[in-house]
């Protein structure tokens, strides 16, 4: 299979996905002329024209609104925010508009919108372009949320995105964008949305992860082997729906989790795995459920400051290691 980077994966999948449906168009600021400021919608304008690829003005709210009823009245638009934290400008139309229109029109009227976003702090851009705000997404029934962490997910997802009837916020991460992986010459392989996977087999212990954070988990179970210790990596892919039975499956049969997320500690994604364990698998634990996620503070601009903000792969060894040894740190 090629090799290709997590943006071109998406690049490709965009591009195709217009050439195969007259109805999806993209919108976001600078995605046209400027060609994306991550460079994800690069050559798009040339191809496809003014029509299908949008440049939008520096306006959330009122953006993602047109793209609402654009899907209403059977068009797929793609929006791109440049930040999940410029979401929260149009958080009253996604939260209050896109989720909930299937269920108040009685299922007469959906809304097959897509709504791609880098969440999370990569660099020293500070407290407020840095958040991880994905669990606030995932809490709210009728969107569904996915978040990929390998070229094949995030052209599979993608792909599925698009042509979901439904309101879908596709996470992405800055750090990933130069990432590479193996793609199918297949152009039209999807990844089904609500399904995890098991990145890495294991059978000492059970690390839940989604986004960049599979990344950092995959390279620590390598380590850990040095240690003589095995390490399962469960990557979410979905936060909504949420693949419940995978991770069950999993944590029964290594006996020890670790959950571990770019967000905040409390009331974040770690804190609804953990919960999720706790009560489906409790009788197979060998060891409390160690959480591994962001310090509770703004994120601060000093680089070292920053760094020590954010989990890593140090801090999820020290889980890791914490769990084996079936004791817990209280924070």
């Amino acid at each position: 299979m090629p090799v290709i980077t997590y943006r071109q994966a998406l690049n490709d999948t965009l591009g195709e996905e217009l050439a195969r449906d007259p109805n999806v168009f993209l919108m976001g600021e600078e995605i046209g002329v400027f060609q994306g400021s991550y460079r994800v919608t690069e050559g798009l304008l040339a191809e496809f024209g003014p029509k299908r690829v949008v440049d939008t003005p520096i306006a959330e709210e009122g953006f993602v609104g047109v793209a609402i009823g654009a899907a209403m009245l059977g068009l797929r638009p793609v929006v791109e925010i440049m930040t999940i934290n410029f979401i929260l400008v149009a958080i009253d139309q996604v939260v209050n508009h896109a989720s909930k229109i299937h269920y108040m029109f009685g299922g007469q009227v959906s809304v097959p919108l897509v709504i791609r976003t880098p969440s999370g702090g990569t660099g020293q851009l500070a407290a407020t372009h840095s958040q991880s705000f994905e669990n606030w997404f995932a809490y709210c029934p009728g969107l569904k949320v996915v978040a990929p962490a390998t070229p094949y997910d995030a052209k599979g997802l993608l792909r599925a995105a698009i042509r979901d009837d439904d309101p879908v916020i596709f996470i992405e991460s800055l750090a990933l964008y130069d990432t590479k992986g193996e793609v199918p010459e297949d152009d039209d392989y999807v990844v089904p949305i609500g399904v995890a996977e098991v990145k890495r087999q294991g059978t000492d212990v059970t690390v839940v992860s989604y986004s960049r954070m599979t990344a950092v988990a995959l390279q620590v179970a390598q380590r850990m082997e040095q240690e003589g210790i095995s390490v399962e990596v469960v990557d979410l892919r979905s936060l909504r729906p949420l693949d419940r039975p995978t991770i069950i499956e999993s944590v029964k049969k290594t006996n020890r989790a670790v959950v571990i997320a770019e967000d905040w500690y409390s009331y974040g994604v770690t804190a609804e795995i953990a919960a999720t364990i706790q009560e489906e698998a409790f009788d197979y634990l060998d060891a409390p459920v160690y959480r591994v996620a962001g310090l509770e503070v703004p994120l601060p601009y000093a680089k070292e400051l920053s760094a020590a903000s954010k989990p890593n792969a140090n801090s999820l060894i020290y889980a890791i290691r914490q769990v084996m040894r079936g004791t817990r740190r209280m924070r």
